[in-house]
């Protein structure tokens, strides 16, 4: 169950890039302290209806360093990059972190790194090369460098917020309540200091947002931290590496995005790169999976 609670995460991380470009020009911190503190709401129904006492917030300094930093550092990160690069090219490089994820934990202790790891990092750096130098309908342009450099942070913060996060298995996940809580205050602080305030113009833009804040931006987290604590962490890694293709797919469907040659090429580096990276773990369920088939 936990596993699967995970899993909806991913489905619901997918809709990020469309709902971010559906929520019109809203300013990044704007858009993230609004999102945020609507996923804050989540948490908070749910300590209501569960009976859970707030206490459960008081927490050492690290976890709130490394839940709010990952959150509002990727999060801002990601609107910022959302709004100076193209929608499917900055997704598929912001969504490396499966493959640095990968490549990161062949470095901890009693992990070995090994030529599949290696070949792994150079197709998935491959495919955010493709993306750069050709991907979609605009190609390359120095206008869009900035934004590319951003989804690139993007990746590298969640890869870290990610395996750091392993040392607090032991938190309960309705910590993330105050992360999320966090993180739009701050994202309110730096709204209010470096962008003028733009509301959503439209009823869709509205929606758009407050989907934002229910879904990607809020029970996501939640029920990711439960999968990561109770589920099989390696499962939920290897099924997170589908999330650039099922993000661009959305993406094409909804009609923000053309699904050229190129697009298409990088998202099969970047997934196939992470899955090569990741031998080991389908060659373990391989092995789990035989004897039952006999």
């Amino acid at each position: 169950m936990a596993t699967a609670l995970g899993f909806s995460a991913i489905l619901m991380w997918a809709l990020l890039a469309l709902l971010t470009a559906r929520s019109g020009t809203v300013p990044p911190f704007q858009l993230a302290a609004m999102t945020f503190a609507l996923g804050t709401l989540v948490g908070i129904a749910s300590l209501a209806a569960r009976g859970v006492s707030w206490r459960v917030l008081r927490q050492p300094a690290s976890v709130w360093l490394l839940g709010v930093g990952g959150l509002f550092g990727y999060h801002a990160v990601y609107f910022a990059a959302l709004r100076n690069a193209p929608a499917a090219q900055a997704s598929l490089i912001a969504y490396l972190w499966p493959l640095l994820i990968v490549f990161g934990s062949a470095l901890l202790p009693g992990e070995r790194l090994r030529w599949y790891h290696v070949a792994g990092a150079v197709l998935g750096l491959g495919g955010a090369a493709l993306i750069i130098t050709g991907g979609g309908t605009t190609g390359f342009s120095g206008s869009y460098a900035f934004g590319y450099m951003l989804a690139g942070a993007c990746a590298m913060i969640w890869t870290a917020y990610s395996l750091l996060s392993r040392r607090f298995a032991d938190v309960p996940s309705d910590v993330v309540t105050g992360f999320c809580a966090a993180t739009a205050l701050l994202s309110l602080v730096c709204h209010l200091l470096f962008e003028t305030t733009v509301w959503p113009a439209t009823g869709g833009q509205w929606l758009a947002v407050l989907a934002l804040g229910l879904l990607p931006v809020g029970a996501a987290f939640y029920v990711w931290d439960i999968g990561v604590k109770r589920g099989d962490i390696q499962l939920l890694g290897a099924a997170s590496y589908a999330a650039p293709l099922l993000s661009t797919l959305v993406l094409v469907l909804a009609g923000e995005a053309v699904l050229t040659a190129r697009v298409a090429g990088a998202a099969v580096l970047i997934t196939g790169g992470a899955v090569l990276a990741a031998l080991p773990l389908f060659r373990r369920l391989a092995s789990k999976a035989a004897p039952s088939a006999v």
